[in-house]
């Protein structure tokens, strides 16, 4: 049995999308041969949502050992709060003192918290250890260079400049690459050639059905349908200004539909929910200003705080029809597809025409998709068909169980293998 090292910042019992690849895999990585310890920041430390109910879904044999963070008490005071940067003493000192005692085979480190990753080639250096990263989503990215001020994340000439700096440190050490999207991969190997031998593999996130077991037997309080006549169409998960094409096209295709076909579409109403990363209560609304314009804001709510995982799945089982809205990014992947599919709900989604998702939610046949180039009236048909009929989850589950957290998780090992075995 190999063993495998992984820093994974955010796990449970917070709520942060990118520590499911790990929650899901570690289930399936002895069965592949790698025994896995996970080195996460102690929740204390992490600000963000949490769900108790997600330590349900661990293996109650897996090593979990966290490091500290410095307090944002403190930090705040000089303007930092990321978590990466508050940890990476900690994980540096904590690590160093894990690798003394044990041998590893393998580092993987799978997080957002990307300031993180530069400790990869301190230890390869000291301890002789190979290391793997898990781009989920792009570190030094250029996408809002050209953005107006208003449509750029907080601070972001700081983390601009901040990533161009770590990045290369990170990368050119790097004995492998796994990404939810080619795109990233190809980006990376361009700006750095030592990459283009290296091991990678493009991995999506894997459909976990154990989560929606744990969701169907929550007993929650609903909140958010208000209106107990009308039929919600539901979205859980992050906005962004990247998301104002597809938006714009399903509103403007029910705007159409509420003055074609108003006894159909006057029944039903968009809930948006979770909608934002920042504290609770302080998130900046990015949809119903979209709604506003279109002249449908009667039929839109946007609640930008996010709520537990679970909680959130729960949400998606009472609604009459899922809606995603994919990124104007190519290279986007919207990791909450699985969950959307396994609720066995109907499922409408507007993607860019090169996204992944796109092209699973067409393979598995799980619902209807209409992309960023398509006509509003295009979208009207497609849409108006979900509505009018009492739509069905229509999944080749055969399919579908190529996408399952198992078998990504084999996938991943394969890389493992591949990287040791050099």
């Amino acid at each position: 049995m190999k063993k495998l090292l992984i820093i994974s910042p955010h796990f449970p019992p917070i709520n942060a999308a990118d520590m499911h690849r790990v929650r899901q895999s570690v289930w399936y990585f002895e069965e592949f041969g790698w025994k896995p310890t996970v080195v996460c920041v102690d929740e204390g430390y992490v600000e963000g949502v949490q769900d108790p109910l997600l330590l349900q879904s661990l293996p109650k044999v897996l090593e979990i050992i966290k490091v500290k963070a410095f307090s944002t008490k403190w930090t705040r005071k000089i303007g930092l709060g990321a978590l990466a940067l508050r940890s990476l003493y900690f994980y540096l000192k904590e690590v160093n003192n894990i690798l003394k005692k044990e041998t590893f085979n393998l580092i993987y480190f799978s997080t957002t918290q990307f300031p993180v990753l530069i400790l990869g080639s301190y230890w390869k250096w000291r301890f002789k250890i190979p290391y793997i990263i898990d781009m989920q989503d792009p570190w030094h990215s250029t996408y809002y260079l050209d953005k107006p001020k208003s449509e750029r994340p907080p601070k972001y000439w700081f983390s601009y400049n901040l990533n161009k700096y770590l990045e290369p440190i990170a990368m050119k050490g790097c004995d492998g690459l796994i990404s939810v999207s080619a795109a990233y991969i190809t980006q990376l190997q361009e700006r750095y050639s030592v990459l283009i031998n290296k091991p990678n593999s493009v991995i999506t996130f894997g459909a976990f059905e154990k989560d929606i077991e744990i969701a169907k037997g929550l007993k929650t309080k609903n909140d958010f349908f208000v209106n107990d006549s009308a039929k919600y169409i539901v979205y859980v998960g992050r906005g962004g200004f990247d998301m104002q094409p597809a938006l714009t096209l399903i509103f403007s295709a029910f705007k159409k539909g509420l003055q074609e076909q108003p006894t159909i579409f006057k029944n039903f109403r968009f809930l948006f929910v979770g909608t934002s990363y920042a504290p609770k209560g302080k998130g900046a609304k990015t949809i119903e200003p979209i709604a506003e314009k279109e002249g449908i804001l009667d039929y839109v709510s946007e609640h930008t705080d996010r709520v537990p995982y679970f909680e959130g799945l729960a949400l998606l089982q009472k609604a009459y029809l899922l809606f995603i809205p994919g990124s104007d990014d190519p290279s986007y992947t919207a990791s909450k597809l699985y969950p959307y599919i396994l609720s066995k709900k109907p499922i409408m989604g507007i993607f860019h025409q090169n996204s992944s998702a796109k092209t699973i939610l067409e393979e598995t046949k799980s619902g209807a998709v209409c992309t960023l180039s398509d006509s509003v009236e295009m979208v009207y048909t497609i849409f108006s068909k979900q509505l009018e009929s009492e739509a069905a989850n229509t999944t080749d589950w055969d399919l579908f169980r190529n996408y399952s957290a198992e078998k990504m998780t084999e996938k991943q090992v394969e890389l493992f293998n591949r990287v040791v075995s050099k």
